[in-house]
């Protein structure tokens, strides 16, 4: 009989922190698969207390980790930066997001209130976990040379090469005499459809769902879609990539700007395969939950 301690040796806790929430899942690290049924997903008020913030994440990990009934030999974390990720470090400020944190070992952290080595516990960029998982079981398995982007309240992006797998940082690029972030983020799609029609949506999905305004949405994309695509080009061109996965909760519009986006790059004289995520933010939740292998080589 296979103990319960060898079993949980073969399980990770991988774990994706955003602006809003935390979710946290156990990941069977041989098949890598997600154990669905114990995942766990909570809001967080990311402008809480340090005490409140770092309380909301160590009650969800514990609670997903009581289905694995022992402590996790590994917990990985997809965290947003600006974050020292070996030292568990938090430099996050001004971003509306975990002020509280700044500065702080949130590594240390967390051990103490969940009571295991900081040693359990690594930290990625939360676009470079996105990627790694899409390589290892979602859109980017069987490619060489592929550039993972989530679009959503921020512009993450990483870069995947044989024997390399880093973040791109490209959102603090330059384009058209800004960062490009303020571009491929909510932010832009929140101020060009405001400029359009006067009226301020909530979020992306409220616009989209702006059913009166539709032929505006439309517009809306198809400049996105040309945005990216004369972003992307000359990056494409510069790395070799084959393939650009599109992850992140904007790409669940993939469909109204993939056709400009396409067409742009053609006119560029690329033939780059466009995708949108396989995974979702299961990516995250398998490329965290395996930081420590990676961390091995």
């Amino acid at each position: 009989m296979v103990s319960v301690k060898s079993m949980a040796e073969h399980f990770a806790l991988g774990i994706d922190i955003g602006g809003s929430h935390i979710t946290c899942a156990p990941v069977t690290l041989g098949t890598q698969e997600i154990a669905v049924a114990s995942l766990k997903r909570a809001y967080v008020d990311s402008k809480g207390s340090v005490s409140d913030i770092i309380e909301a994440w160590s009650n969800v990990i514990l609670d997903c980790n009581a289905a694995m009934q022992d402590s996790p030999v590994r917990i990985g974390i997809a965290m947003p930066g600006p974050f020292d990720y070996e030292q568990g470090i938090s430099y996050i400020r001004h971003q509306d997001k975990y002020d509280s944190l700044y500065g702080l070992n949130i590594k240390q952290l967390l051990a103490d209130r969940i009571g295991i080595s900081n040693e359990r516990i690594y930290f990625s960029n939360d676009a470079a976990c996105y990627l790694q998982g899409e390589m290892v079981a979602g859109a980017g398995k069987g490619y060489r040379h592929v550039l993972g982007l989530t679009l959503g309240t921020g512009f993450g992006s990483a870069i995947a090469h044989p024997g390399e797998l880093r973040d791109a940082c490209y959102w603090c690029a330059g384009f058209r005499g800004r960062q490009a972030e303020d571009y491929f983020s909510t932010r832009w799609f929140v101020w060009r459809f405001e400029e359009l029609t006067g009226r301020k949506p909530a979020n992306v999905k409220a616009m989209v769902d702006s059913v009166e305004d539709w032929e505006v949405v439309q517009q809306v994309f198809v400049e996105f879609g040309r945005n990216l695509a004369g972003f992307l080009a000359p990056l494409i061109r510069e790395e070799g990539f084959e393939l650009v996965v599109i992850g992140g909760n904007i790409s669940n519009a993939f469909g109204l700007f993939r056709v400009e986006l396409e067409r742009q790059l053609r006119a560029h004289g690329l033939g780059t395969i466009i995708c949108q995520s396989q995974l979702n933010e299961n990516a995250s939740l398998l490329g965290a939950a395996n930081l420590e292998a990676v961390s091995r080589g």
